[in-house]
């Protein structure tokens, strides 16, 4: 009985250092699957840097991105389905009737305060 009683006591004493000792490894599991993630996140931003760092790199994205133009070069711009040519920045004259958008803009808060009729 006093044998049983020795190995009951010895059993709940072990218990909590063996449990420490589990979680312990499994945060280490976790943490090296984390250094690893992270390890590979720094290996693509080093092959970016090498990439953004590439002359033709940064012009082929200031072409895409920005629509720049080098000189001699023709930039075709399609606003509203239509095909415009000209130098970058280009946009087509309003028609007549048409307002720029910030006269338009200031227009309507105009008319949404009530200080003008609304003009069509």
């Amino acid at each position: 009985m006093l044998l049983a009683g020795l190995v009951l006591v010895l059993l709940l004493t072990l218990a909590g250092p063996v449990r420490q000792f589990l979680a312990g490894r499994a945060e280490l599991t976790r943490l090296a699957a984390e250094g690893t993630a992270l390890d590979q996140r720094v290996e693509q931003l080093e092959e970016q840097l090498q990439r953004q760092a590439d002359p033709d790199y940064a012009e082929r994205q200031a072409r895409e991105r920005l629509a720049y133009v080098l000189p001699g070069d023709r930039l075709v711009v399609v606003v509203d389905g239509e095909a415009v040519e000209g130098d970058a920045g280009t946009v087509p004259e309003p028609a007549d009737g048409d307002l720029p958008w910030y006269e338009a803009l200031l227009q309507s808060v105009a008319v949404a305060d009530g200080d003008e009729e609304p003009s069509e």
